[in-house]
C-alpha cells in the first residue's frame, strides 16, 4: 500500500523495528461497561456508549497503528489530534510498509503488545484476510453506503481518490494522458507507487493505464502490456518513488493517488497532477480492526474518531475523499471550500468490485514480473 510512497522495508527490518514498546493493557474488560469484553465489542453500545467507550480506551493507554505515512491522506494530523484528543499514546510503526506487510506484522507479532490494533489496507489484501479482522460497527455506519462496507462491520472504506499522473513540468513536457509516456522525452522518468501485486496504489495505477488503453475492470492485461512497453523503451523507472526522489527530480513522473500528487504540488514547484481523461479509476482503502488487538478499546475508538466529522474533515484535507462525503455534504457538516477544490474529473468513475479486484490481482500474479523483468 504504502511501501513504494516511503521507501521498501524488507519485512524482517518491519519486526526488527516493530511498534513502540509498550506494556500490555492489564485488563480487557472496559471500566463501568458491565463487565463487556473489549475484544468482543461491536459498536460503542457494548461500552454503555462513547462515555464508556473512551473510558476503556483511556485506560489502555496507548493505541498500535502501522502504514500510515505522516503526508499520507492527512495521517500526522490525524494521529496527532486523536492523541491531544484523548490523552491516547499513538505509536506509529513502519510508516513505508506495504498492505501485505500490515498482515504479516500482524500474524507474526501475535499475543505481542507491539502488534498493530488497527489495519488500513488496500483492497485486495484486506479481502483476503477478513477472518483477521474484528466486527465493529462506528455510530456513523448507517451512514455510509452499503458498497463501501461490510454488512458487519469486519471492514469500512474509509477514505479514497482517483488515480493521477503526477509530474514536473520543469523537467517533462505537458502530460495529457496516459500515451504520452511512451515519448521518447519521457525514458527513465516515468514511477509507479509500489509493485501492484501487494500495494493498493500500485494495482490502482496498472488498472487507471488498462482503463486508458481500452481495458477495464475485467480486463487489466492492456495495464500489464503498456507498462512492459514502457520498460523496452526504457522510460519505466524501477525506483520506489518518495517525497525525497520527487524533490530532488529522481522521479519527475509518478502514478499515485490523487492526493498523494496534490500533496507533493504543495512542495515541489512546477509538480502539477492530472487525472487522465476517461480514465478515472477510483479507489477506497479499507480500515478494520485486528481481532487480536492489543489495545482492543482504544482501536474501537480509533475507528469512531475517524468516521466522525472531524476525522473525516481530516481526511479530507489531505486531498482524500472521506467516505461519508455525501452525507456530510446534505448535513452541511463538509468543509465545502477544502471539497470544492479537489482536482476535476473527466467523465464517469470507474469502481474495481471485489470479484473484478481479485481476478485482476490473479493475473497480475502471473504476468506482472515477466512484463517488467
Amino acid at each position: 500500500m504504502r511501501i513504494s510512497m516511503f521507501g521498501p522495508t524488507a519485512a524482517a527490518v518491519l519486526l526488527a523495528a516493530g511498534l513502540v514498546a509498550c506494556a500490555p493493557p492489564e485488563k480487557d474488560q472496559a471500566p463501568d461497561s458491565g463487565g463487556t469484553d473489549a475484544r468482543v465489542a461491536t459498536s460503542a453500545a457494548d461500552f454503555g456508549g462513547m462515555d464508556g467507550l473512551i473510558e476503556a480506551a483511556k485506560a489502555e493507554g496507548e493505541l498500535n497503528v502501522i502504514a500510515l505515512p505522516d503526508d499520507w491522506a492527512n495521517y500526522g494530523q490525524i494521529i496527532k489530534t486523536f492523541g491531544d484528543k484523548y490523552g491516547i499514546k499513538v505509536n506509529s510503526a513502519q510508516p513505508g510498509a506495504s498492505s501485505q506487510e500490515e498482515i504479516n506484522a500482524a500474524e507474526q507479532q501475535k499475543g505481542r503488545s507491539t502488534a498493530p490494533d488497527v489495519f488500513d489496507l488496500g483492497q485486495s489484501v484486506a479481502l483476503a484476510n477478513t477472518d483477521k479482522f474484528a466486527p465493529y460497527k462506528v455510530e456513523h455506519f448507517a451512514e455510509i453506503s452499503d458498497s463501501f462496507k461490510h454488512p458487519d462491520g469486519l471492514w469500512v472504506n474509509d477514505y479514497g481518490g482517483y488515480m493521477s499522473i503526477g509530474y514536473d513540468s520543469t523537467k517533462v513536457p505537458t502530460i495529457g494522458g496516459v500515451d504520452d509516456l511512451l515519448k521518447p522525452e519521457f525514458a527513465g522518468k516515468v514511477a509507479l507507487n509500489g509493485d501492484p501485486t501487494q500495494a493498493g496504489a500500485a494495482f490502482s495505477g496498472v488498472m487507471m493505464v488498462a482503463v486508458a488503453q481500452g481495458g477495464s475492470p475485467d480486463d487489466i492485461a492492456p495495464g500489464v502490456e503498456f507498462f512492459q512497453k514502457l520498460q523496452e523503451a526504457g522510460n519505466f523507472l524501477p525506483v520506489d518513488p518518495t517525497p525525497a526522489t520527487i524533490a530532488s527530480g529522481q522521479t519527475p513522473v509518478v502514478l499515485d493517488w490523487d492526493y498523494l500528487n496534490v500533496e507533493q504540488a504543495k512542495k515541489v514547484p512546477g509538480w502539477k497532477v492530472v487525472i487522465p481523461p476517461n480514465a478515472a479509476v477510483a479507489g477506497y482503502y479499507f480500515q478494520a480492526i485486528n481481532k487480536d488487538a492489543p489495545h482492543p478499546a482504544a482501536a474501537r475508538l480509533w475507528q469512531e474518531f475517524l468516521y466522525s466529522d472531524e476525522g473525516q474533515n481530516l481526511y479530507l484535507a489531505g486531498g482524500a475523499r472521506p467516505v461519508r462525503a455525501d452525507w456530510m455534504v446534505t448535513h452541511g457538516t463538509i468543509d465545502r471550500e477544502t471539497y470544492g477544490a479537489l482536482p476535476p474529473v473527466d467523465g464517469a468513475a470507474t469502481f474495481v468490485t471485489v470479484e473484478q479486484n481479485e481476478a485482476a490481482t490473479k493475473y497480475l500474479e502471473a504476468n506482472w514480473a515477466k512484463a517488467i523483468g
